[in-house]
């Protein structure tokens, strides 16, 4: 106990069963400042899990150390007083005399740069896809190496990048970001490296470059596959010896930095075209990190639209219905987060009230540059094949067609929850002819 009050992290001893022997004061001030831990297991403490985390959807740290027979490193969302939050957990095992695992000393450093829930700023989401990003994150941002963001456009490159940086020992440096894409080629050199004066026509003072702008701290290189040709030479030299030159000057100078660069294009086939050099390629890319979009994290949809709503519309607290939502988590978003934030916007601007309902979302929908979701052509030929079958059983007497169409309005307006408006729409037809075929089914 006198050794894990002296550490200044969180830390738990537990046995074979999670029972906790023993928490330091840093665990109990985060975790369970009300009540002690001493006895309870540690996933019930941690989660408010009825069953060990293998059990019930998480990777367990314990699970994990009996199968290696070593220290193990998981990420897991944690509550606490605040709410949930991201934890860092690094396991080791303790030994008996006969060499077998007989208790285990967890320790946990919150990650402080995404969340479980609505927040303000930062990253946020729960989906696995997210999380096992954020896992990769969060073991590679301690080190030096250097790390390459892949992803669509509108994933949060540059929030991963900043992530990136704040959970690393540089976090207290600057963190400078260079758009390589509005960079021209002849002031890309200078931009990055500064200049001597006289260097070129209009050179009036010597200027340090964005390398020397981040020292000690973070480059950050996005859109790195637009860099030009003739610039990734030097760019390679300043990833590999660590040194520059000035425009206009032959002293070299030492860089003191680490690079983490995005890009959403296709690296692999831009070196086998010949547009990207293949030996820059391995040098930014000791450390790649895949970005989800948003189509394979659609459950995080409806916290991002909550903490969205809160920075586009911070002085209205709306909600989102759960058939806006529905409605949300239907489309593709090529544009990934930023096309979202986009739609919520508009949304937001076409409601008066306190609740986004799902005609908001629709008008907003048919206000930007693509149309709602429609059915794919798999769910397409299903639906005909459908009504073909359907079709067969159908006694063809006078009449028939405007039962049918009676018939399914019923079953239509049995099952719609929202407005006349949404009904319209989704049939494709005007408010007003529903109103009259309406009628005439009364």
């Amino acid at each position: 106990m006198s050794y894990l009050e002296g550490l200044p992290e969180p830390h738990i001893l537990f046995d074979t069963q999670y029972r906790i022997l023993a928490a330091n004061a840093a665990y109990r001030r985060q975790f369970s400042p009300e009540r002690s831990v001493v006895g309870r297991t540690c996933y019930e403490v941690s989660h408010h899990f009825n069953v060990p985390c293998d059990q019930a959807g998480e990777s367990c740290p314990l699970a994990k150390s009996r199968e290696s027979g070593q220290r193990e490193r998981v990420l897991h969302l944690h509550h606490t007083p605040k709410g949930e939050e991201y934890v860092n957990i690094e396991l080791a095992p303790l030994l008996d005399a006969s060499g077998a695992q007989a208790f285990f000393i967890e320790k946990m450093e919150p990650l402080r740069v995404a969340q479980g829930q609505a927040a303000a700023q930062g990253l946020i989401g729960r989906a696995p896809a997210f999380q096992h990003m954020l896992a990769l994150v969060a073991r590679v941002a301690p080190s030096q190496a250097t790390v390459l963001l892949l992803g669509e456009s509108g994933t949060g490159k540059e929030l991963v990048a900043r992530a990136v940086h704040e959970a690393s020992p540089r976090a207290h440096r600057a963190l400078v970001a260079v758009d390589c894409s509005s960079l021209p080629e002849n002031l890309f050199e200078s931009e990055l490296f500064g200049h001597e004066r006289g260097a070129f026509t209009g050179a009036n003072t010597a200027r340090g470059g964005l390398v020397e702008a981040a020292s000690g701290g973070t480059l950050f290189l996005d859109e790195v596959g637009d860099i030009p040709l003739p610039m990734q030479v030097k760019l390679l030299r300043l990833l590999e010896t660590g040194t520059y030159r000035r425009v206009g000057s032959t002293e070299q100078r030492h860089a003191d930095i680490r690079v983490v660069s995005a890009t959403h294009r296709d690296l692999d086939r831009m070196v086998a075209a010949g547009t990207f050099r293949e030996d820059l390629y391995y040098r930014l890319s000791t450390f790649p990190i895949h970005l989800p979009s948003l189509r394979e994290r659609r459950d995080d949809i409806g916290l991002l639209a909550t903490a969205l709503l809160a920075r586009v519309a911070p002085q209205r607290k709306l909600q989102v219905s759960t058939s806006a939502l529905h409605l949300l988590q239907a489309q593709d978003y090529p544009g990934n987060v930023r096309e979202l934030r986009n739609l919520l916007e508009r949304a937001a601007l076409l409601c008066d009230g306190d609740t986004l309902e799902a005609g908001h979302v629709q008008q907003a929908l048919l206000s930007g540059r693509r149309s709602p979701a429609t059915p794919r052509a798999d769910q397409q030929v299903a639906a005909r094949a459908t009504v073909a079958s359907d079709m067969e059983n159908v006694n063809l007497v006078p009449g028939v067609l405007k039962t049918m169409e009676r018939a399914a309005l019923q079953q239509l307006v049995a099952g719609h929850q929202g407005s006349r408006a949404e009904l319209a729409d989704k049939l494709g037809i005007s408010e007003r002819s529903l109103y009259r075929k309406l009628k005439a089914l009364e």
